[in-house]
């Protein structure tokens, strides 16, 4: 008889932690939909970034943060003869303050789109882009993006270039400043 309840409690106990883990606490199905699950508000941290080794090495770093309650965008380029790309290749780089219009730009590009349990991909070892999405509520595990689209994801790299080219332009000597 003890043994009968000892199975039925362990098999109880089995399903109660598939159940859990299948519903992901953290992230909802081990995957939760940006605009559905992750508001506009709950979005802290976003990075793209391109890594490739071939050759000319390229390095390509694409950020939008909050800082201090302020909304911020980062690009980091980085280009040489040489692989590994190092802090000492860094040929372009910049942060600016987005207005409320480009926020909700970057967020209509990230909308739809995934962010699922980390996973290593050592297998891969293409250039990428790695893509990573910070959020309240991930718990440090839930941040790994998806875009809902291959035209979802060009709006985006045009929103990253124009954003660069911006603020480059208001760094630049002896351009005006608006």
């Amino acid at each position: 008889m003890a043994g009968y309840r000892i199975m039925i409690f362990a098999a109880f106990a089995a399903a109660l932690l598939a159940f859990v883990a299948g519903t992901g606490t953290l992230c909802r199905a081990r995957q939760a939909t940006v605009g559905t699950d992750v508001a506009m508000g709950d979005v802290t941290d976003f990075y793209y970034t391109y890594s490739s080794s071939t050759y000319p090495p390229h390095y390509q770093r694409y950020r939008f943060f909050l800082d201090g309650g302020k909304r911020m965008f980062y690009h980091e380029t980085r280009e040489g003869g040489g692989w590994p790309q190092t802090e000492k290749d860094i040929t372009a780089s910049g942060s600016r303050a987005l207005s409320d219009a480009e926020w909700t730009e970057f967020y209509g590009c990230v909308k739809g789109g995934t962010v699922r349990d980390r996973e290593e991909h050592l297998e891969d070892g293409g250039a990428g882009p790695w893509l990573f999405l910070y959020w309240k509520g991930d718990r440090g595990t839930c941040q790994e993006f998806s875009f809902p689209s291959a035209s979802a994801r060009t709006a985006f790299e045009d929103l990253c270039a124009r954003l660069k080219k911006a603020q480059q332009d208001r760094t630049r000597p002896g351009t005006p400043r608006l």
